[in-house]
């Protein structure tokens, strides 16, 4: 009776972080797709927006590629890793029980659909579709918020991997140089 109402504890903590993980993911994914159909409608075919004077401007881009714009020819190959990396975070999700990790995982799912959506259904066409950057920061890359959210996210899973803590909510410690 006792190993049921731990493992019922047990299971109500995972779905939490589960919870935790797609609310993240969702929100992420929803300011993406909110901010691209507005800066599309609003800014395509006109001039770049100043935020920050010119080092910050708002304007439509459409890339094909990854990461400043590297592998403009291999739109494919970024949909199907995008579509991996989704399968990965979700597998990992079952397992999880730790609420940074849940918002890691998260934020990298959130971003993962946020640019698999555009991929999908921009043109050109299916799996072929480019990605809306729109955020240029000057002598640096121009991007979206789903690249924002990769790029928060991975930093969250570095400094939680340093730290020993694991998606089960278990650490280890890291070995120490002699």
């Amino acid at each position: 009776m006792e190993e049921t109402a731990v493992e019922s504890g047990v299971t109500v903590v995972r779905r939490r972080r589960i919870g935790v993980l797609l609310a993240v993911a969702l929100l992420a994914y929803l300011i993406d797709l909110g901010s691209k159909l507005l800066v599309v409608a609003r800014l395509e075919g006109h001039q770049p927006i100043e935020v920050a004077g010119d080092i910050v401007t708002l304007q439509v881009i459409r890339n094909a590629g990854a990461a400043f714009g590297m592998g403009q020819a291999m739109t494919a190959v970024f949909t199907l890793i995008a579509a991996a990396v989704i399968v990965v975070i979700w597998r990992i999700a079952r397992k999880l029980y730790s609420l940074p990790w849940a918002i890691a995982l998260g934020l990298l799912l959130g971003g993962a659909f946020g640019n698999l959506t555009d991929r999908l259904f921009r043109t050109p066409g299916v799996f072929r579709g480019h990605v809306v950057d729109f955020i240029s920061v000057q002598h640096f890359a121009v991007f979206n918020l789903a690249d924002s959210a990769i790029v928060c996210g991975g930093i969250l899973v570095v400094l939680l991997s340093f730290r020993g803590s694991n998606p089960d909510g278990t650490t280890h410690q890291a070995a120490k140089g002699e």
